[in-house]
């Protein structure tokens, strides 16, 4: 078994809690999918984010595994994405307490709980207006700095987060509020429990972040300029190098961004 707590949850909680009172909290549900859910919930007047997972079930071992995929098994994937994250000096959540019990993989049970980064606004949130209300150019140019090397740094280290849509961009609202420059601008990067680490990204991979990336970024008000900017900021040199190089790639991404948009939404 393993079970890990940091000393200010163990503050905020009075003790050292045992693994089944952990299992066996509640709180203000954000979302409950088959074995395991997400929600909010208060010690000693902190906030702190949970996710529990109660196994995965046979079925979906089997399933991934006829689609080549490795299951992604409880907590111990997003607990291991916080540490890489946080060692490679990523913005990301705080690790308040880490957990799994058992042998049998469909019905490990394990947890992952998170000091709240709230409030922070999403990068989804900030945007919704800026197609009708654009932000300076400055602030505008900052974010998608940010966003780009952010997302260089994950990918040149052999990760990739295989949800990588702006909602998983967050910004400390008081750390936006003492801001005096946008180029210091922080985002911190969420939902990491489906997160592969490796030597080295496959392209098909690759793809997918960043075509998540600009499919969720398309109704936003940005330009074709912002996106080579993106591109640019992105590759650390020059546009023309980046394009003449990997223009493959981009054509790629584009084409799955659009595949993306393309899709009917569910009822």
């Amino acid at each position: 078994m393993a079970f890990e707590l940091s000393k200010l949850f163990k503050k905020d909680w009075g003790s050292a809690p045992s693994f089944d009172q952990v299992m066996a909290l509640e709180g203000e549900m954000y979302r409950q999918v088959a074995r395991r859910k997400t929600f909010k919930f208060t010690l000693n007047g902190r906030d702190y984010f949970a996710k529990l997972h109660k196994g995965v079930g046979w079925a979906e071992i089997f399933k991934n595994f006829v689609l080549l995929r490795k299951p992604v098994l409880g907590a111990v994937n997003e607990y291991q994405a916080i540490n890489t994250l946080n060692r490679l000096g990523i913005k990301t959540m705080t690790l308040a307490a880490y957990g799994q019990r058992g042998s049998n993989p469909a019905e490990l049970e394990s947890f992952v709980i998170t000091e709240s980064l709230e409030p922070a606004p999403s990068l989804e949130d900030i945007s919704l207006t800026w197609a009708e209300s654009p932000p300076t150019a400055s602030l505008k140019r900052a974010f998608i700095k940010r966003v780009a090397l952010m997302s260089a740094q994950l990918h040149r280290n052999g990760i990739n987060h295989r949800d990588l849509y702006i909602c998983h961009f967050l910004l400390k609202q008081a750390e936006f509020d003492a801001l005096t420059d946008v180029n210091d601008l922080q985002l911190y990067l969420i939902d990491l429990h489906r997160v592969q680490i490796r030597t080295q990204v496959p392209r098909r991979w690759l793809v997918k972040d960043l075509a998540a990336l600009y499919f969720s970024s398309m109704d936003i008000g940005l330009t074709q300029r912002d996106f080579f900017r993106f591109i640019r900021d992105y590759t650390g040199g020059s546009l023309r190098a980046a394009l003449n190089e990997n223009r493959s790639l981009w054509q790629a991404v584009e084409r799955k961004a659009w595949a993306l948009k393309s899709k009917p939404i569910k009822g």
